[in-house]
């Protein structure tokens, strides 16, 4: 039942106070008869709300009412005029405010008349929507036995509902593009909301458009591997049949979800006898064989890629997160190498290492307490992987080195004084740091003070005072006490290459 179709049963006398655009085509939500201040913690979202006004005091009250319905997402309120003789006008502003609709109720009109009708309304109706969804299961399951595939099944679904609906991962990785792959900036909201590990479904604007997100298979997996279905406009709006065949669309993805892992899983012995082959050096015509066994073309140019994801404790995960990234450049392969990291074999293909970091850099709201390093090597052919494994690894020290939570390095970014830090252990990098740049540490430790941060700024600003204190908005002799106290602590002179060259090193060594 819609609230306009309540509105318009005769015998009830309902009158709409305020209406936002589109709340009279919304589903009723179940009605719940309530009197307290703030019930909103008692609500799920789209709940039929009556009250009495019992809870009305002050005219600061409504205020207080309906910011913690609408809040909790609230689909409507029917006030009633019985203890008041009408609806306030504090309460009409207050809904204006939230967007909330309020109908009142007349005084004569007992509010269980309003339920039952509505409960009524709901059982009919659910009666017809489980005939209906017990009709589509059978359907769209022949239709998987006979073959179809996931787009053929997406198609239809979203003819059937007028909502285009698309199969997305974590990572932006389209498995069902739709008539068409959503715009990057779409991809990017969907995942960074997806990943948030809000409640599904949810629903998002980007720009004037309007879309739903629907979990693929069980919402406790780890949404770093998992799959979100999008689809085109508000599900807050849509009748309930759409709602059904959505998510029974979702039901089927899952089981293709699940056939397309467990062929990963199969292929994962072979990718690590791959690995292991190309690790021992062995000959190209080997590892050219099982490369086509995998699905890989040996005779096309090859990218290596060496990930870890610190701090997961999984190697199943990192080589599942690892794996989605690849697929998204390409038929690829993944497995753990003999030093416990991530090896994966990606196609050669233009822009490889701005299309992983872009896929990865997405993931960033999932990686919660864990850091993801990749390290990628260049283009190489079948008979120099050994070589490319090397260069990915190396790369990988580079990335792992530079913190944050996600950092992706390829073999063309490794410059000269990163190569440099890249090769010294860690242990001869902290102490190098420390002993530069220790007393200015502790000094800003002790102090709060700003004096790594006046430092890097000074030297990313080529040792130019005037551009350094427009980058941090201080004043000149600011920047200039703070550099000489650096200058006092360390005991070099900023002047003097040699240096501003080491005390350079040591901020990049920490």
């Amino acid at each position: 039942m819609l609230l306009a179709e309540l509105l318009a049963t005769p015998g009830l006398g309902l009158r709409v106070l305020h209406a936002p655009p589109g709340s009279l085509e919304r589903p009723v939500g179940r009605p719940i008869t309530i009197d307290l201040l703030e019930p909103g913690r008692y609500l799920t979202g789209g709940e039929l709300l009556l009250s009495g006004l019992v809870w009305r005091r002050t005219p600061a009250d409504s205020e207080t009412f309906v910011a913690s319905i609408a809040s909790r997402g609230a689909g409507a309120l029917l006030a009633g005029a019985a203890l008041l003789g009408r609806v306030p006008d504090d309460l009409v502003e207050a809904c204006r405010r939230h967007d909330l609709a309020l109908v009142e109720v007349p005084g004569d009109v007992p509010f269980a008349d309003v339920t039952e009708l509505v409960t009524a309304a709901g059982v009919v109706g659910s009666g017809a929507r489980l005939s209906a969804s017990l009709v589509r299961q059978r359907q769209l399951l022949s239709a998987v036995a006979s073959g179809r595939s996931l787009d053929e099944l997406a198609a239809r679904v979203s003819a059937e509902t007028g909502h285009v609906c698309r199969v997305l991962t974590a990572t932006g990785r389209h498995v069902v593009p739709g008539p068409e792959s959503l715009p990057a900036d779409v991809v990017d909201a969907v995942t960074a909301r997806f990943l948030a590990a809000g409640p599904v479904p949810a629903a998002l604007t980007v720009g004037e458009a309007a879309y739903s997100l629907f979990t693929v298979g069980s919402g406790l997996v780890d949404r770093l591997t998992g799959w979100v279905l999008v689809a085109e406009g508000d599900h807050r709006d849509w009748p309930q049949d759409d709602l059904d065949a959505v998510h029974e669309f979702a039901a089927i993805a899952a089981l293709d979800r699940s056939r397309r892992e467990e062929g990963l899983r199969v292929l994962r012995p072979l990718a690590a006898e791959i690995v292991a082959r190309i690790e021992h050096g062995a000959a190209p015509a080997e590892i050219a064989t099982r490369l086509r066994q995998a699905g890989l073309d040996p005779e096309r140019p090859l990218v290596l890629a060496v990930a870890e994801l610190a701090g997961s404790g999984s190697a199943e995960l990192t080589a599942a997160v690892l794996e989605d990234a690849a697929l998204g450049v390409g038929p690829s392969l993944a497995a753990a190498a003999r030093d416990g990291l991530l090896v994966a074999v990606l196609p050669g293909v233009p822009g490889v290492t701005e299309q992983l970091r872009t896929a990865l850099t997405r993931l960033m709201p999932g990686l919660h307490r864990t850091s993801l390093s990749v390290g990628l090597s260049g283009e190489t052919g079948v008979e120099a992987l050994a070589g490319a494994l090397e260069e990915a690894r190396f790369a990988h020290r580079v990335a792992r080195s530079g913190g944050g939570p996600v950092a992706l390095v390829g073999a063309d970014e490794v410059t000269s004084h990163v190569l440099l830090l890249a090769t010294v252990p860690d242990d001869v990098r902290r102490t190098y740091a420390q002993r530069v740049l220790g007393q200015v540490l502790d000094s800003d430790a002790r102090t709060g003070g700003e004096l790594i941060a006046t430092l890097t700024a000074f030297l990313d600003c080529s040792g130019s005072w005037t551009r350094t204190a427009e980058t941090l908005h201080l004043h000149v002799n600011t920047v200039r006490y703070r550099i000489g106290r650096v200058e006092e602590l360390t005991g070099r002179d900023l002047a003097r290459l040699e240096d501003r060259v080491d005390v350079f090193l040591a901020l990049k060594s920490l």
